[in-house]
């Protein structure tokens, strides 16, 4: 899955996804119940980080793949729902068959 640029978008997203679940899920609740906004900043930059990372693989996958447009657009855009990465990911899964057959 890692050897194509379709798998490491996934691999990628599945990343990013979690940290976008363990920011909104365990950060962001240990900052207003708990009083301790140390958890956003230290989970909140490394989610920075997977997203930064995951937009430039959305890039490289874009180019070398030659998308069409909606591609790119679809997978920024499910980047912000949480789980969303994982409802792209059968849709990549299934492009991913159909180039490799």
């Amino acid at each position: 899955m890692i050897k194509t640029p379709i798998g490491r978008l996934r691999i990628m997203g599945y990343f990013e996804g979690f940290s976008l679940i363990v920011l909104l899920a365990v950060a962001m609740p240990l900052k207003y119940l708990f009083d301790l906004p140390e958890a956003v900043t230290l989970v909140g930059s490394i989610h920075g980080f997977l997203f930064v990372t995951y937009c430039l693989v959305i890039a490289y996958a874009t180019f070398v793949t030659r998308w069409k447009w909606y591609w790119p657009l679809l997978s920024l855009i499910v980047a912000f729902i949480p789980f969303g990465n994982l409802a792209l990911d059968f849709k990549l899964k299934k492009f991913e068959e159909q180039q490799a057959s």
